[in-house]
């Protein structure tokens, strides 16, 4: 069972979600908007080897924007810290952002029940798109862990 919005502000207030900063004008029907942190990694390989440490380059967006490249993979985390002791969360891009042509999350979109802190994103881009830093980019859900 999915959580709304209303639900989602309730538990957050009660402490079984945290979300944090929590602004109340980011509470959607089913969801809470959560924005983008001000830092973004990239691989400084052009070709990825899971056997070993893909060296990373730490990029900051700055407040006039950044570009994203398709030929890139970013990794970055939400500003806000995001968890549960109680509810499972999900998190995806929302509509306007996919519009955009980012992918918010490859893969990974399931945050484990207990870990809470900031959500980890794997953004890649069909097109160059400009990003700021605090920009609103995917939606958390919260589901109920039978």
């Amino acid at each position: 069972m999915i959580l709304t919005g209303k639900e989602i502000a309730k538990e957050v207030k009660s402490g079984k979600i945290i979300i944090d900063p929590f602004d109340k004008n980011d509470v959607e029907t089913n969801s809470y908007d959560f924005h983008i942190d001000d830092i973004l990694y990239t691989y400084k390989e052009d070709i990825l080897d899971p056997t070993k440490d893909n060296k990373l380059e730490e990029l900051v967006i700055p407040s006039n924007g950044l570009v994203l490249s398709p030929k890139k993979i970013y990794i970055g985390r939400t500003k806000e810290t995001i968890g549960s002791n109680h509810y499972v969360p999900i998190i995806k891009g929302r509509s306007s952002t996919g519009r955009l042509g980012i992918f918010v999350n490859i893969t990974a979109d399931l945050i484990d029940l207990g870990s809470i802190q900031k959500a980890t994103l794997t953004l890649h881009v069909v097109k160059p798109v400009k990003i700021y830093p605090n920009t609103k980019i995917g939606q958390v859900t919260f589901w109920v862990a039978k």
